[in-house]
């Protein structure tokens, strides 16, 4: 799988605050290399930082990762995760974790994201080159 064979859409979370966010590839590795440090990050990540497998992970969150999984395989479209920079300073997955995670588990290089505008100087060492 690379990642000229995957379509990413915009997420219809968002849709009614698009003005709000742009679209950019995040360097996978930075971004979790940053969200180890996330609250949230211990039901995904095992504590030297490598990704939970499908039946590591508890019952709800293996199962949405199958569902990502299964759609690879058909080649269908995923939605863009919606990235943030948390309290932390650290980089926090708001809407799409599933996504990232299991796509960044598949070997994904970069993985194109949401981020909010006013946080965009904040992500400028997450991405393989600058902002548009």
């Amino acid at each position: 799988m690379t990642e000229n064979n995957i379509c990413f859409t915009d997420n219809p979370s968002i849709e009614d605050r698009m003005e709000r966010y742009i679209s950019v590839d995040v360097l996978t590795d930075k971004v979790l290399e940053s969200w180890r440090h996330s609250l949230f990050s211990h039901e995904w990540l095992l504590p030297d930082g490598r990704i939970r497998s499908p039946e590591e992970l508890s019952a709800a969150e293996g199962a949405r990762c199958k569902g990502i999984e299964k759609r690879l395989e058909k080649g269908e479209a995923l939605e863009k995760p919606v990235l943030g920079i948390g309290l932390m300073d650290n980089v926090e997955i708001g809407i799409g974790r599933h996504i990232f995670l299991t796509a960044a588990a598949k070997g994904l290089k970069t993985i194109p994201v949401h981020i909010p505008k006013g946080q965009s100087d904040e992500f400028v060492d997450f991405l393989p080159s600058s902002l548009p």
